[in-house]
C-alpha cells in the first residue's frame, strides 16, 4: 500500500502539471474537444439499464484485439451491454465505425483519483476486462475496492519492463493481484505475470490472432487495383519517426532496377502525413499524399497513404508490406493483419510487442527480418523478382493466423462463469 500512497500523492500534488499536459494535448488535436470531459471521468451518455462490462484498451491496437471478444460476449447475453474505453483519438474512431449493438466507447479517465472514482460513480461497470499492459493505478485499485471483479486478458509484459518492476516490488503486486484473472499472450509473459504477484495466471495465446480481417472499400479496392496494375509496387505499413528516411533510401536503392516501382508509405500517425511528404520531396522523390487526392500519377514514386482506417485497402493490394515500429525502439507492430491478407512480411529486429509471434513467423520462413535500407531493398527485390518466394511466404504467414483463430474461443471459455454470473437485466433494453 506505501507505494500505492505515494503514486496517488503525487497524482494529487501534480494536478496542475496533469491539467497542463491535457491541455496541450487538446490544442495538439490529441483529444476529441467534444468529448473532453470524458478524460476527467464526465459520461457524455447515460448508463444502460442492466449487466454492463467494461473493457479497457489503450489504443488502436488493443481495440481491435478486443472486438472480436465483444462479438463474442454480447452473443453469450442477449442483455448484456459493453463499455469501452480507450485513451486515444484515433482508437475512437476506428470504435465509431466498427462497434456492434449494444456496445458503445467512451474516453477512459485520466487516472486522477477524483476523475477516476466520478466514472465509477456513473458506470458502476459489473465486471472489468483490462486488454494487454495499460495498468493504472488508481483506476485497478478503486475497481477491486468496489468489488468489481477485474480480469486482464491477453497480458503482456517484456521482459525489460518486468526486470524494472523489481526496483517497487510491493507496487506492482498491489495492482496486478488485483486481478481475478491473468490471461497471457505467451507463457514467458505468464511466467513474468506471476513472479510479479499475479494470481491465477493462465496462458491462452494472443488475442490479436483471432481479430476480424480489416475492413475494406470493395469499390475503392477495385479502382486502386485497375490504377496500379502495370506497376510494381510495395507497402510500409504503420511506420515511425526515423523509419521513414529509412524506406525512402530502400526505394531509391530498387529504382535502379525496377523503373517504375511504387513504394507505399501508411504512417503510424497521419496527422504525420505532411512533414513526411516534405522531408521526402526535399530528397528529390515525388511524393503524393493519399488525404490530397485519391489519385496516384504514373509520376509519383512514393505515395503516403496519410488517412484513418485503410490498412485493410493497402494489405489487400501490395502483397510485400515491411511491418513498421521494428527498425527502432518500439517494439513493432502486429504481423497477423497483413498475414490474414495474404503478404509476405518484412519487419526490422525489434519485435518486441510481438515477440512469440515474430517467432513462429521466422520458424517457417513467414517472415524476412532487415536491419537497413541494404537489407530492405534486398528482401523487396527478392519477392518482386521472384512471385512464387512471395506466394510461398504470404501461405505460410497466412496459416499461422488462421491456426490460432480460436484465441478468443479460450478466453471467453474462462470469462463465462464471470459473464454468467452477471446480474440479469431486460433483454430489449439499448444503449
Amino acid at each position: 500500500m506505501a507505494g500505492l500512497n505515494l503514486y496517488r500523492a503525487l497524482t494529487r500534488l501534480g494536478a496542475p502539471l496533469i491539467n497542463h499536459v491535457l491541455r496541450r494535448r487538446l490544442a495538439a488535436g490529441k483529444e476529441h474537444a467534444e468529448r473532453f470531459g470524458e478524460r476527467q471521468g464526465l459520461a457524455s451518455r447515460p448508463r444502460p439499464r442492466g449487466p454492463l462490462a467494461w473493457i479497457h484498451a489503450a489504443s488502436v491496437g488493443e481495440a481491435q484485439s478486443a472486438l472480436a471478444l465483444i462479438e463474442k460476449m454480447l452473443r453469450s447475453r442477449i442483455d448484456l451491454h459493453i463499455l469501452i474505453t480507450t485513451g486515444t483519438v484515433t482508437s475512437a474512431s476506428l470504435l465509431a465505425k466498427r462497434l456492434p449493438p449494444r456496445s458503445f466507447h467512451q474516453f477512459a479517465p485520466v487516472d486522477r483519483l477524483v476523475w477516476v472514482r466520478r466514472f465509477l460513480d456513473h458506470w458502476d461497470p459489473d465486471m472489468a476486462i483490462w486488454i494487454e499492459s495499460e495498468f493504472w493505478p488508481n483506476l485497478i485499485w478503486e475497481t477491486a475496492e468496489r468489488r468489481i471483479p477485474a480480469v486482464l486478458v491477453n497480458g503482456r509484459i517484456s521482459r525489460k519492463s518486468a526486470a524494472n518492476w523489481r526496483y517497487l516490488p510491493g507496487f506492482i503486486r498491489d495492482i496486478v493481484g488485483r486481478f481475478q484473472l491473468c490471461l497471457a499472450q505467451s507463457e514467458d509473459e505468464a511466467a513474468r505475470f506471476r513472479r510479479l504477484g499475479a494470481h491465477p495466471v493462465h496462458c491462452v495465446g494472443n488475442l490479436k490472432f483471432s481479430a476480424a480481417a480489416l475492413p475494406v472499400d470493395e469499390a475503392e479496392q477495385a479502382r486502386l487495383a485497375a490504377m496500379l496494375s502495370s506497376r510494381p509496387f510495395w507497402l510500409a505499413a504503420s511506420t515511425h519517426p526515423g523509419e521513414e528516411a529509412t524506406i525512402a533510401d530502400a526505394h531509391v536503392r530498387l529504382r535502379a532496377r525496377f523503373g517504375d516501382l511504387l513504394t507505399i508509405i501508411v504512417p503510424r500517425h497521419p496527422a504525420r502525413g505532411p512533414a513526411i511528404a516534405r522531408d521526402l520531396a526535399a530528397r528529390n522523390l515525388i511524393v503524393s499524399r493519399r488525404a490530397e487526392s485519391g489519385h496516384i500519377d504514373a509520376g509519383v514514386e512514393i505515395h503516403i497513404a496519410d488517412t484513418l482506417g485503410e490498412l485493410g485497402l493497402f494489405y489487400r493490394l501490395a502483397g510485400i508490406v515491411f511491418v513498421g515500429g521494428s527498425l527502432r525502439a518500439h517494439g513493432g507492430h502486429n504481423p497477423l493483419e497483413p498475414a490474414q491478407l495474404g503478404c509476405a512480411l518484412l519487419h526490422g529486429p525489434d519485435m518486441a510487442n510481438f515477440a512469440a509471434i515474430a517467432r513462429q513467423l521466422a520458424q517457417i520462413g513467414a517472415a524476412t527480418q532487415i536491419r537497413d535500407a541494404q537489407t530492405l531493398a534486398q528482401a523487396v527485390a527478392r519477392f518482386l523478382d521472384d512471385p512464387s518466394a512471395r506466394h510461398d511466404a504470404a501461405t505460410a504467414a497466412a496459416l499461422i493466423a488462421s491456426d490460432n483463430t480460436n484465441v478468443v474461443d479460450r478466453v471467453l471459455e474462462l470469462l463465462q462463469p464471470l459473464i454468467d454470473g452477471l446480474p440479469a437485466g431486460d433483454p430489449d433494453a439499448r444503449a
